[in-house]
C-alpha cells in the first residue's frame, strides 16, 4: 500500500477513534454526573457508550495497526484479547439495543406494568454482558497467533483464529460460527426491533394518539415521540454499518479465494471503518435528537468560541418549568388521588405544588394523597395565586411551615 495511502487510512480511523471515544464518554458523563439523567433508557444507553469505547479504544486501533502492516506486534495474549473484545463489543452493543427496544415497547404499549427499577436496570445489563462473553468466547478460545520467517531474515507474526477442524480454508466450523454470530448479533435484533418499534410507532402515531387527551397527556406523547424517533435512528446506523461486514464475512467463508483479489485490503478496511465508525454515530445522534444531551455537550465544548451557553444550560438538573412541580412518597408505581380534607383509607403520600405569582414569590401548599391501585403520577393541583408577602413567610407560608414543625412534610425547594 503507498506512503499516502497508509497516511489517509490513518487519518480516517484516528478521527473516528477520537470522536468515538471522546463522545461515549461525554455521553457517560452526561448520565451519571446529572441525577435528573438516570433513567431506565439512559442507563442502557451509558451501557451502549460503554461497549463503544470498549471496541474504540481495545480493538479498532490494534486491528488497524494489524491490517495496515499485516503484522501483530502486540503478542499472542492481546491477540486473544483483541479478538474477544471484538466480538464483546458488538454483541454487547446489539443486546442493549435490544433491551431499549423492548422498555420502550413495555412503557409505552403496557403503561400500567411496573416499570424497571435501577437494580432490575443493573440486572439486565448483567445479563446482556454475560450473553455476550458467552457469544464472544470461541474467539479467545480459538485465537493464536504464528510466526512466518521468510527467506531474507523478515519475520512476520499473523494473529488468526485456529477452529477444531483445523486451519484449512474453508473452516466448516468457521463459516457456522460467522453464520450464527450475523443471526445472533444483527437478523435476529432488528427483527425484534423492527416489531417492537413498529408497535410502538402504531401507537404514538395513531389517529387517536393526539387531539382526544389533555394537554399533559399530549406534552407525554410528544416526549415518547422524542425518544422513540431517537432511538429508530440509532438502530438504522446500526442496521447499515454493519451490514456489510457481516456479509464480508460469510462470502470469505465460502469463497476464501476472495483474499486473493487486488484492492481486497482497501475493500476489506472500507468495511470494517464502516462498522466500527458506528460507534461514532450514536453521540452525534444523541446531541442532535435530545435537547439534554446537547446542553450536556454545549457544556463541554462551552471553551470554543462557536459554542454559546446560557446559564439555564449549564445546569441539567433544572426542571422544564418551576411554574409547577410534584413530590410524592409513595410507592413508585402508586396510582394517586388527590383528598383535599385529609381523609384516606389507603395509604398516604404528600403532594407539594409550587405557584409561581406576579411578583416572583413562589407560595408551596402540600395536601394529602390516596394511593389506591398502580397507575400513574398524582393529578396536580391547582392552589390560588393570591400574592403572598414571601415563599415561607406570611398567611400561607407560616401555614405550611407551622405544619413542617408539627410533623407534616417540609416545604419542597425549586
Amino acid at each position: 500500500m503507498p506512503a499516502w495511502e497508509q497516511a489517509l487510512w490513518t487519518l480516517l480511523f484516528a478521527g473516528m477513534v477520537l470522536v468515538a471515544a471522546g463522545g461515549n464518554l461525554i455521553v457517560i458523563w452526561i448520565v451519571l454526573a446529572h441525577r435528573r439523567m438516570r433513567t431506565v433508557t439512559n442507563y442502557f444507553i451509558v451501557n451502549l457508550a460503554v461497549a463503544d469505547t470498549i471496541v474504540s479504544t481495545l480493538n479498532v486501533i490494534f486491528s488497524f495497526v494489524y491490517m495496515l502492516n499485516s503484522h501483530w506486534p502486540f503478542g499472542w495474549t492481546y491477540c486473544k484479547i483483541c479478538q474477544f473484545v471484538a466480538v464483546l463489543s458488538v454483541a454487547g452493543s446489539v443486546f442493549t439495543l435490544v433491551a431499549i427496544a423492548l422498555d420502550r415497547f413495555t412503557a409505552i404499549m403496557k403503561p400500567l406494568k411496573p416499570r424497571m427499577g435501577r437494580k432490575a436496570t443493573l440486572g439486565v445489563i448483567v445479563l446482556i454482558w454475560t450473553m455476550a462473553s458467552i457469544v464472544s468466547l470461541p474467539m479467545f478460545i480459538f485465537a493464536t497467533t504464528t510466526t512466518l520467517h521468510y527467506q531474507n531474515g523478515d519475520m512476520r507474526v499473523l494473529c488468526y483464529t485456529v477452529w477444531p477442524d483445523g486451519a484449512s480454508a474453508p473452516s466448516y466450523h468457521e463459516y457456522i460460527y460467522n453464520v450464527v454470530f450475523m443471526v445472533v448479533t444483527y437478523f435476529l435484533p432488528i427483527a425484534v426491533m423492527i416489531y417492537t418499534y413498529s408497535r410502538v410507532g402504531m401507537e404514538l402515531w395513531g389517529s387517536q394518539a393526539i387531539g382526544e387527551a389533555t394537554q399533559r397527556q399530549n406534552e407525554t406523547i410528544h416526549s415518547k415521540r422524542k425518544v422513540v424517533k431517537m432511538m429508530i435512528f440509532i438502530v438504522l446506523a446500526f442496521a447499515i454499518c454493519w451490514l456489510p461486514y457481516h456479509v464480508y464475512f460469510i462470502v470469505i467463508s465460502v469463497d476464501p479465494g476472495i483474499n486473493d483479489l487486488p484492492y481486497i485490503q482497501e475493500l476489506y478496511l472500507a468495511i470494517y471503518w464502516l462498522a466500527m465508525s458506528n460507534s461514532m454515530y450514536n453521540p452525534m445522534i444523541y446531541c442532535w435528537r435530545n435537547q439534554r444531551f446537547r446542553r450536556g455537550f454545549k457544556i463541554v465544548f462551552r471553551f470554543l468560541p462557536c459554542v454559546h451557553v446560557t446559564e439555564a444550560e449549564l445546569a441539567l438538573d433544572d426542571r422544564k418549568s418551576l411554574l409547577y412541580t410534584a413530590r410524592y412518597n409513595a410507592g413508585e408505581n402508586a396510582h394517586c388521588r388527590i383528598n383535599r380534607n385529609g381523609i384516606s383509607t389507603g395509604s398516604r403520600a404528600t403532594l407539594t405544588t409550587s405557584t409561581s405569582l406576579s411578583s416572583g414569590n413562589v407560595r408551596r401548599t402540600s395536601v394529602p394523597v390516596h394511593c389506591s391501585a398502580p397507575g400513574t403520577l398524582p393529578v396536580p393541583v391547582h392552589t390560588s395565586t393570591r400574592k403572598t408577602s414571601s415563599p415561607v413567610t406570611g398567611p400561607t407560608g407560616n401555614n405550611i411551615l407551622q405544619k413542617w414543625k408539627n410533623g407534616g412534610t417540609k416545604p419542597y425547594n425549586v
